[in-house]
C-alpha cells in the first residue's frame, strides 16, 4: 500500500549530490502527500543557486514512480540557505560571510566578486558585498552606486543595488581621488568599523572583496569573526600559481576553510574566428587546485563585456544577461554556493 512512510523510506535512497547524504537525514524532505497513486513531495534545497536542483528533482520524482500504485508525481524544491553549526554564525543575522582574496593585483578580483554577489542574489538569496580593499575600493564604480550611506542611531545603512547591499570606504571618502595613506592599525579599524558598525539586516551570504596579498585586511576579517571559507581568484600562469599559493596557505594559517579556487581571464574568443586565444595560458587554475587540494569552481573568459559593464556601474549579469559569459558566472556561483552547503554541515 503506498502510504507517506513508504515515500519517506523510498526518498532515504536519494542523496544530494554535493553533500552525499540522502535527502531525508538532511531534512530537505518537509511534506508529503498521498492521495491515492498522487503523491505530492514538497522539499527544501540547503541554498536557492544549487546548480543541481534539475538532478535532485529527476531522482526523486524517480525513486517516487518505481514505488508500486504511484501514478501521478508532483515534486516542488525551494530553497534556505542552512546556518552555520552553533557558534560560528559570523554576525547576527548573517549566516555566512566569505572572503574573496588574491595574491596580487589586477587579476580581476573585485569584478569576479561583484558578479558572483549580482549571480547569487538573481538566485533568490540575500546577498551583500564589502569592499574592504581599503587602499582601492573599485566596486562604488563596479556597482554603480556613488551615494554615503544613511546612519540610523548608530549604525550605517548598507545602499543596494542590482539586488545586493554595499558597503566600501568609497562611500566615505569625502574626495575619492585622495590617496588612503593609513598604517596597518587603521586599516585593520576600518575593516572591522564596515563589517560591525552596519545595518546588515538578513543575509545569506555576504562577501567580503579583500585587497590583494595577505596583508592587515585579510588577517583582521579572519581574526576579528568566523569566516564561513575562502576563495581566490587568479589568473592562468604558471607564475600566478606560485602567488595563489601564499594566499592559500595564508588562510590555511588561519583555519579558514578554501572553497576553492576560480581562474579568471582564462582565455578570449577572437571576435573575428570565434577561436579560443590563450593570452594568459591556460589551465593554471585547474592545475593549482589538484596541486593544492582544494576545489576547483570554474573558469572566467576574458570578456568585452565585462568590462565595460563594470566602467557604466552595471555588472554583466545585469549588462548582458543572456550571454555565455553570465551564464559562466552562474555556474560558477552554484559551485561556490554548494561549497558552502557542504561547510554549513560540518559539525
Amino acid at each position: 500500500m503506498l502510504t507517506e512512510e513508504v515515500v519517506l523510506n523510498a526518498l532515504r535512497k536519494v542523496q544530494d549530490p554535493e553533500l552525499h547524504r540522502d535527502l531525508v537525514s538532511l531534512g530537505m524532505v518537509k511534506t508529503i502527500t498521498v492521495d491515492g497513486g498522487a503523491v505530492a513531495v514538497n522539499g527544501e534545497l540547503t541554498t536557492p543557486a544549487c546548480p543541481l536542483k534539475a538532478q535532485v528533482e529527476e531522482e526523486t520524482r524517480a525513486a517516487i514512480q518505481a514505488l508500486p500504485g504511484a501514478k501521478a508525481v508532483t515534486v516542488t524544491l525551494t530553497a534556505s540557505v542552512r546556518k552555520p553549526p552553533p557558534g560560528r554564525q559570523p554576525l547576527p543575522g548573517v549566516k555566512h560571510i566569505l572572503a574573496i582574496g588574491s595574491g596580487k593585483g589586477g587579476v580581476g578580483k573585485s569584478t569576479v566578486t561583484a558578479n558572483l554577489a549580482v549571480a547569487l542574489a538573481e538566485a533568490g538569496a540575500a546577498v551583500g558585498l564589502l569592499d574592504a580593499d581599503i587602499y582601492g575600493p573599485s566596486i562604488p564604480i563596479m556597482m554603480g552606486v556613488h551615494r554615503q550611506p544613511e546612519v540610523v542611531g548608530k549604525r550605517m545603512q548598507p545602499p543596494a543595488n542590482h539586488g545586493v547591499k554595499l558597503m566600501s570606504l568609497g562611500f566615505l571618502l569625502p574626495d575619492h581621488a585622495a590617496p588612503v595613506v593609513w598604517r596597518g592599525p587603521m586599516v585593520a579599524q576600518a575593516v572591522k568599523q564596515m563589517l560591525m558598525e552596519v545595518d546588515w539586516g538578513e543575509l545569506d551570504y555576504l562577501l567580503v572583496d579583500l585587497p590583494p596579498g595577505t596583508g592587515d585586511a585579510a588577517l583582521t576579517l579572519a581574526q576579528a569573526i568566523p569566516l564561513t571559507g575562502a576563495v581566490v581568484v587568479m589568473t592562468p600562469q604558471e607564475v600566478a600559481i606560485q602567488i595563489a599559493t601564499k594566499t592559500l596557505n595564508m588562510f590555511r594559517t588561519l583555519k579558514v576553510p578554501i572553497l576553492g579556487i576560480i581562474e579568471n581571464m582564462s582565455r578570449l574568443l577572437c571576435p573575428h574566428c570565434g577561436r579560443p586565444v590563450d593570452l594568459f595560458g591556460h589551465g593554471g587554475g585547474r592545475k593549482a587546485s589538484q596541486r593544492l587540494e582544494v576545489p576547483f569552481l570554474g573558469e572566467i573568459p576574458l570578456d568585452l563585456a565585462l568590462r565595460q559593464g563594470a566602467d557604466v556601474g552595471r555588472p554583466l549579469l545585469i549588462e548582458a544577461p543572456s550571454s555565455p559569459v553570465a551564464d559562466i558566472f552562474r555556474q560558477v556561483a552554484g559551485n561556490l554556493a554548494g561549497r558552502i552547503s557542504v561547510e554549513a554541515l560540518k559539525e
